[in-house]
């Protein structure tokens, strides 16, 4: 059995921990079946974020009319846009092995791992320990336990962004973030979207005016079906034929000719074996951390989906930086304030903190306030109707929470991740002098309010 100084399972965020370790001269291996970059790098925000900036660059020139411009898409090569973006991530992969397999201090491993015992991780062939052992396996997509989805073709998150052509048509099941962000891209590339969600609106997660909001903007889009369950699904010969049960158990049938499973995501616990090691998990199979990222095993740390904290990119490197320093004995406590969500769909909707309905269910006493882009000076020149941003506060002036739809929204919300994360609250954001007429003004107003 080959003995390391720390195994890091998986090389998206725990990359980063890897490279720690091995600037400190220590060995580790790290265990990477598929590319290096992880979900984000290679079938997740990373693509996805570039394919979405065709897509918002093909709803400019057609928007282009309200102000005048004549302006059209006389033509979209949808397959040299897909090979362009997978192609720039297929390089920055390679260019990270590349780095990877440079480096004396790292082994690198193009295998599944699987535990075998307390600290013992058979890769292929090997068995390897360390005393350090890192999992930053991640999560994959949920497939629904629908009649007939083994026998067709579908697509998960990856393989639509994969596509060798485009579809004429695609039935999208499930209605969160996954789903409308390629909604907005398909759409705009001339593909015929419909959805199918179990919720009375789109991203159910988001503070419900938000989510409303989004659904009324979204069925002007897209063929959107509320409350309905995907209950059986059948190949046709030019293309899928879904079923969907509403709440009164009527029937539906809708047809593409692709279908997209976008219904959550599983954490790859099971296929690590992390119960041979004796690691405690959850009832949804999440391994289970406390606030140093460290496991009920002693020196065995777990970050990002697979730890079910919160799955976003920026929460798996932020949990990887607080693993990195409690293995070095600095005992660092993860503190998950202002931490902040943006959905890249069209419109743009960001988060943070709590919504009105938790704050109900919590039974917590709040302010709230509202801002229409519109009635700002650079939303009257965007002409942008529907945007708006909404602040939670407490009594005493604490932001509770703060939210937008609109233009820009991943980018506007920054402002008020730096006054919470620094205690600033509602008056932080008051007294800050803002530029007029920048966007900003939209947040400012709002909280001017309270």
């Amino acid at each position: 059995m080959k003995e390391f100084d720390a195994i890091v399972v998986g090389a998206g965020s725990g990359l980063d921990i890897a490279s720690v370790f091995a600037s400190h001269g220590k060995n580790v291996a790290l265990v990477e079946p598929g590319p290096l970059g992880g979900t984000c790098l290679n079938r997740g925000c990373i693509p996805s974020k570039m394919l979405i900036h065709r897509a918002d660059i093909v709803e400019t020139i057609r928007d282009s009319e309200k102000f005048h411009i004549n302006a059209q898409v006389e033509e979209i090569d949808f397959e040299n846009i897909v090979q362009e973006v997978n192609n720039s991530v297929s390089s920055d992969a390679e260019g990270i092995e590349k780095a990877v397999e440079k480096s004396e201090n790292h082994t690198l491993y193009k295998e599944k791992a699987r535990f075998v015992d307390e600290k013992v991780l058979k890769v292929g062939d090997e068995r390897i320990t360390a005393d350090k052992i890192f999992l930053a396996a991640g999560s994959r997509p949920l497939i629904p336990p629908i009649e007939g989805i083994t026998s067709i073709d579908y697509l998960t998150s990856k393989e639509a962004l994969q596509l060798d052509e485009k579809p004429e048509s695609i039935v999208m099941i499930g209605g969160g973030y996954i789903s409308c962000e390629l909604a907005h891209f398909f759409e705009a590339m001339g593909v015929e979207v419909t959805i199918i969600e179990s919720g009375d609106s789109l991203l159910k997660r988001e503070d419900r005016e938000i989510s409303e909001k989004f659904t009324e903007i979204a069925e002007r889009r897209f063929n959107v079906n509320l409350g309905m369950y995907a209950s059986k699904v059948e190949e046709l010969e030019d293309g899928i034929k879904v079923v969907a049960e509403d709440g009164g158990g009527n029937k539906h049938s809708f047809a593409g000719e692709k279908i997209l499973l976008a219904a959550g995501r599983v954490p790859n616990t099971d296929e690590l074996n992390v119960k041979a090691a004796g690691i405690k998990t959850s009832e949804r199979g999440f391994v289970e951390v406390d606030e140093r990222m460290e496991t009920n095993k002693d020196g065995v740390y777990a970050i990002g989906d697979i730890a079910d904290n919160w799955m976003f990119k920026h929460s798996a490197n932020y949990e990887a930086e607080i693993a990195i320093k409690n293995a070095f004995g600095k005992k660092e406590i993860a503190d998950y304030r202002s931490m902040p969500h943006a959905v890249f769909s069209s419109p743009q909707i960001a988060g943070v903190g709590k919504t009105e309905q938790k704050l109900e269910e919590e039974n917590v006493d709040y302010i709230k306030a509202s801002y229409e882009y519109k009635n700002t000076g650079m939303g009257h020149a965007l002409k942008e109707k529907d945007g708006f941003v909404k602040l939670l506060a407490s009594q005493e002036g604490d932001i509770l929470g703060f939210h937008i739809i609109g233009p820009d929204a991943s980018q506007l919300i920054h402002e008020v991740l730096v006054a919470e994360r620094n205690d600033l609250g509602v008056e932080g954001i008051k007294d800050t002098i803002h530029i007029h007429p920048a966007l900003n003004e939209v947040v400012q107003r709002a909280f001017n309010q309270i």
